[in-house]
């Protein structure tokens, strides 16, 4: 069919939902979704199909294609779900502050929804939710001192996203290790202690053993927050 994207369809953002259908499970695209998301939730995005969805709702497998084509759909469906709860985070006054609600709204939505973080950093969602919360950040950096034109708006928003995408995936993935191993971060230290003492006896690694023997263990919610600060300072500062 002819679409405005020539013969390619219509994205499921523009496709209506389908007609329902006298049967004894009715099924929308949000209905989908939040069934998607709860086994993701469990399972990760490897324990995620179309038939464990159907199952799940009491479908057939063939069902779901009325409402998307393919897996790739899914998932913008249930990352834009995602969205929607950053999307209704209250931005306060301030640029600073709207900034620092919108990351930690994505820091807390990442940690219940951890499969989110493996779908950041490639290409930018455009759901009707998503593009909401990308107006909203960038609405809130184009206000910092230092963004002084849309160049500088877009290096503000790289970095900005960067650290996020970034902070987000390693808090993750030491939880998802830890899980795994049933070993968290100090008992890991621990069994590596004998090891690494040796190591850094050498003096090879000077800087390395200062930041072992003086550094603390740190929070990840203080680090998070911490380096947040950092990354708003740098796009506060005014460049040459």
């Amino acid at each position: 069919m002819d679409t405005p994207y020539g013969n390619a369809p219509l994205p499921v953002w523009e496709r209506p939902e389908p007609r329902p259908r006298a049967t004894p499970v009715p099924l929308t695209r949000a209905k989908i979704a939040a069934t998607a998301t709860r086994i993701a939730d469990a399972d990760g995005l490897d324990g995620l199909s179309l038939r464990k969805i159907a199952k799940e709702l009491g479908v057939g497998p063939m069902r779901l294609y009325d409402y998307v084509l393919h897996r790739s759909e899914l998932l913008d469906l249930m990352v834009d779900a995602v969205y929607a709860r950053i999307a209704g985070t209250a931005v306060p006054d301030g640029w600073r502050a709207a900034a620092r609600a919108l990351a930690s709204a994505t820091r807390e939505a990442a940690l219940d929804h951890e499969w989110f973080v493996d779908l950041l950093g490639a290409r930018p969602h455009l759901g009707p939710h998503a593009l909401a919360v990308g107006e909203a950040t960038a609405a809130t950096l184009a206000r910092a001192p230092g963004v002084r034109d849309v160049d500088d708006l877009q290096r503000a928003l790289g970095a900005f996203n960067a650290y996020l995408v970034g902070a987000l995936r390693r808090e993750v993935t030491e939880r998802r290790t830890a899980r795994a191993t049933g070993v968290d971060v100090s008992a890991w230290q621990s069994a590596l202690g004998p090891y690494l003492t040796r190591m850094l006896d050498t003096g090879r690694y000077p800087t390395v053993a200062r930041l072992v023997v003086d550094g603390a263990h740190l929070d990840a919610a203080e680090t998070f927050h911490h380096n947040l600060t950092i990354v708003l300072d740098g796009i506060a500062g005014r460049r040459p």
